[in-house]
């Protein structure tokens, strides 16, 4: 089916078809980052703008490598250089940038909600690549992509997230996605990380890690998000690693072929031991290839290339 969306904002506006059609359209990608030459024509003379107003490795990093392998132009907004730092708005900021003439523009931002907010009266493509705890709907995408590959199916899937939920856009945008798909969602962390409303969203909430793994199919790490609290919400991290950090242990009581995710970055030894993270059961390293085809198809299918070209 076509992807009639202008912007993406949000996995939660997205139906199930509308997912697997992005998901199709990555998996026909991935062939292409193998190759000696990694580029194809297809958004040839397209421009898109990556506008972080937050730190990013992974995300910024693949939504570059994307553009490029898809023969696109980038630039690459930097706001501790930009007059953002002279007190412009974001509105002027993006509608001088608009002036520019891009395609798309990438947003990240510490505002749950600016990438929406800018879609009203921006008229180029906007994709959200993560604002404030709201959602990080390519991260999503690309974790659903992981899974399907290793476990060949979503459906019926029991998934457990851990961690800083409260905090977490990964956290809400995998929840919308995964029970989409069938998936069924456990939720673990501390009571001040958990709070029972997030029950509203259909999910489990479990505060015992080791009884959560159980028979789990993948688990899935979040780091604890230090940026976003305003105030301590646990004693120490200490008592965090010891009631919440996915040990050798813990990851035994999980089924035998269960992975183990995290979206980046990762506080070894906090929410998950160096062993397991850089053990066979891992496939951190799988989302972040992942990432690249992830995000080629969803600036494909906003951009309208055409039929899907294919290098010599």
């Amino acid at each position: 089916m076509a992807f009639k969306h202008k912007h993406l904002l949000e996995i939660r506006s997205l139906t199930p078809s509308e997912i697997n059609t992005i998901l199709s359209t990555a998996e026909s990608f991935l062939e292409i980052s193998t190759r000696e030459i990694k580029k194809v024509p297809t958004l040839r003379g397209k421009t898109i703008i990556n506008l972080f107003f937050e730190p990013s490795t992974r995300t910024r990093g693949s939504f570059e490598l994307a553009a490029k392998r898809l023969s696109a132009d980038i630039v690459n907004f930097n706001q501790t250089a930009s007059s953002l730092a002279k007190g412009e708005s974001l509105k002027d900021t993006v509608l001088n940038l608009e002036a520019m003439k891009p395609d798309a523009l990438v947003i990240r931002h510490y505002c749950a909600g600016a990438p929406y907010f800018i879609s009203t009266f921006c008229q180029s493509h906007v994709i959200n690549a993560g604002d404030g705890y709201h959602e990080h709907p390519t991260q999503a995408l690309l974790d659903a992509l992981t899974l399907k590959q290793e476990k060949k199916k979503i459906e019926d899937l029991k998934i457990v997230i851990v961690g800083d939920i409260l905090h977490s856009r990964v956290a809400r945008s995998n929840i919308f996605l995964l029970q989409k798909l069938g998936a069924r969602i456990i939720l673990v962390g501390p009571p001040a990380f958990l709070p029972t409303e997030f029950k509203n969203f259909g999910v489990e909430i479990d505060y015992s890690l080791d009884r959560a793994v159980e028979g789990a199919d993948a688990i899935m790490m979040l780091r604890i998000q230090r940026e976003r609290q305003k105030s301590n919400s646990f004693p120490s991290i200490r008592e965090y690693r010891n009631l919440y950090s996915l040990t050798k242990n813990r990851y035994k009581k999980a089924k035998k072929n269960s992975i183990i995710m995290h979206p980046g970055p990762i506080n070894r030894g906090v929410e998950l031991s160096t062993d397991l993270a850089d053990s066979a059961k891992s496939v951190i390293l799988k989302q972040v290839e992942n990432g690249i085809a992830v995000r080629m198809a969803v600036l494909y299918l906003l951009l309208g290339g055409k039929e899907r070209e294919t290098a010599d």
